[in-house]
């Protein structure tokens, strides 16, 4: 019986990235309604400025700073109304010394004024004049032409992902269809005699299919696309047809089960005889998930995980999600996780990755994360856990009251 080749986490990513650093996503151009939570495909240069005439931020009065210098309200400032800009309409109107213009907030600031007096600290007299208690400083209230956005100025960065906020940047600058990412698109394989779909009646010795669900949900969650599902019994041949298939018609190829090395594992031979260089990584120095599969035939990455449920979910994190944003260099806020307190010790195996699930409660404002223990192929663990603490294989474990960094699912 081969055993396993056992690769450090580090070293495991190392290789997946060495072997698919040409790996290459074409894009697609979409309108911005339709693009929040996809990948921006080019950088983004603004084709003008933001904003392109003076605005007032306040409802005021446009006026020459100079005209209000020791303004105070036992010594008022008296100016004489020109009248009033409108919204959306330029203002038309010159100030002079002495002259004031009414202007609503977001309004066009005259020419010859530098200032906005709030209305809160005018006065109006009569219908022409007004007085002026307080000074206004050159600049005050006022936003430039570019002050926000300059022309040919970058406003997002190629690989971002669009949120609601940057669709709002993209319109603010005439952008109303932009070039994103077509995310790679998977086919899912579950392998096992054991497995049945969940429709089907359950026999002694049958379970229930869970894993191309998870990990159909789990893809779904960081965009890929998903065009093959299929549970395959422990056949050589029925496999190596579904996974020729479900290579040929996606960009990668996620299996799960089949990948120890019991005799009847026949993931590593299907795999190899695929193409080269077939497997690179059979083996990693983490627990759970140590018989992690990485691959490549075709050009293709093909990830083989462990068949127990919480094993394959820990090493869809640690290595399909981690190509995924290696791929687009996404930066560490895509990232989702909290900062928590561990309520006990929590001891890892020496020499490797350990990865604990936990589920989190609330206490004195701070959050506690407590284990959840139970053996892997156990459907409790998926059911408590909010998401996992990893303990570095230089580290012995965890102290209570440790501070930690939960990775949510």
């Amino acid at each position: 019986m081969e055993m396993f080749k056992v690769h450090s986490v580090k070293a495991a990513r190392e290789k997946l990235v060495e072997n698919f650093k040409d790996f290459k996503c074409e894009v697609e151009e979409i309108e911005i309604l339709e693009a929040e939570g996809r990948l921006l495909g080019e950088d983004i240069h603004s084709k003008l400025n933001v904003p392109h005439f003076r605005r007032s931020t306040v409802d005021g009065y446009a006026v020459i700073s100079k005209d209000t210098y020791g303004a105070s309200e036992s010594l008022p400032m008296f100016l004489e109304v020109l009248g009033e800009v409108e919204m959306g309409k330029a203002a038309n109107m010159k100030i002079t010394t002495d002259k004031a213009v009414y202007v609503p907030t977001g309004g066009m600031i005259p020419e010859g004024a530098d200032a906005v007096v709030m209305v809160e600290y005018v006065e109006k007299l009569d219908s022409t004049n007004i007085t002026i208690s307080r000074p206004a400083v050159s600049k005050e209230n006022i936003i430039d032409v570019g002050d926000d956005i300059r022309e040919n100025q970058k406003v997002l960065s190629k690989g971002v992902r669009l949120r609601p906020h940057d669709i709002g940047v993209l319109s603010s600058i005439g952008v109303d269809k932009v070039n994103v990412f077509k995310m790679p698109s998977i086919s899912i394989i579950s392998t096992g005699d054991e497995v049945i779909d969940p429709k089907e009646e359950l026999q002694l010795g049958k379970i229930k299919d869970i894993n191309t669900y998870t990990l159909s949900a789990m893809a779904k969650e960081i965009g890929l696309n998903i065009v093959e599902r299929r549970v395959v019994k422990d056949n050589k041949e029925l496999l190596k047809n579904t996974l020729k298939e479900c290579i040929e018609k996606s960009d990668m190829v996620m299996l799960s089960g089949g990948s120890s090395v019991g005799t009847k594992d026949i993931t590593t031979i299907v795999i190899n005889e695929m193409g080269e260089p077939g497997v690179f990584v059979h083996g990693v120095a983490m627990k759970p998930g140590k018989p992690t599969i990485l691959a490549k035939a075709h050009n293709k990455p093909l990830f083989g995980l462990p068949g127990q449920p919480a094993s394959a979910m820990i090493a869809f994190k640690v290595f399909v999600e981690y190509f995924i944003k290696n791929i687009f260099n996404l930066d560490e806020y895509e990232d989702r996780f909290i900062e928590a307190s561990m309520t006990t010790n929590i001891h890892s195996a020496p020499g490797k990755e350990t990865y604990q699930m936990v589920y989190l409660e609330r206490e004195d404002g701070e959050y506690k994360a407590h284990p959840v223990y139970g053996k892997s192929g156990m459907i409790t663990l998926m059911s408590k856990a909010k998401g996992y603490i990893k303990i570095d294989e230089d580290k012995e474990g965890i102290k209570e009251g440790e501070k930690v960094r939960v990775n949510l699912f």
